[in-house]
């Protein structure tokens, strides 16, 4: 190492210690580690993944609604090949079922099983209990009520953007 600061190196500091690359980090180191917490206790408690409860939330949330295992990729950013395995692991524990789509023979649907619907019901408990203790109770009500509606703007933003 020779004592001579390479070319850049003091703009790059400043660059990498900015105020908005510190603020964006904190926002996902938080996100992230709340993500984890969350996925632990499902896996803990009711025997699926984070992801796996976002399957269900989706499917769950217009009860007869027709899904797709396309839409569930788009709905939570998945790889098709992704969502196909997700949907293997699900459908062998008994959480869902594929039928066929009535209008199109190649399109297969996704619905919950009784049994998935029991899972979710739980894992929605689960997911409300650490949302509330690590999301929700550290901060103040106005403080929590600013947070959310400047999520909101940022991906209200971002989906405009995206259009």
């Amino acid at each position: 190492m020779n004592d001579m600061p390479e070319p850049h190196a003091e703009a790059a500091a400043h660059a990498a210690n900015s105020g908005l690359v510190r603020d964006f980090g904190l926002l996902i180191k938080s996100a992230t580690r709340l993500e984890q917490r969350i996925d632990a206790a499902l896996r803990r408690d009711c025997g699926i993944s984070h992801t796996m409860l976002e399957v269900l939330i989706r499917l769950c949330r217009r009860p007869g609604e027709e899904v797709s295992q396309r839409q569930l990729a788009d709905d939570l950013t998945l790889t098709s090949s992704g969502t196909t395995r997700l949907i293997d692991r699900m459908e062998g524990a008994g959480l869902v079922r594929r039928v066929p789509s009535p209008e199109d023979r190649r399109v297969a649907l996704v619905e919950p099983t009784t049994e998935g619907r029991t899972t979710f019901l739980r894992a929605a408990a689960v997911h409300a209990h650490v949302v509330e203790e690590f999301f929700v109770r550290p901060l103040a009500a106005d403080d929590y009520s600013r947070l959310t509606g400047a999520l909101s703007e940022i991906d209200k933003a971002l989906r405009e953007a995206a259009d």
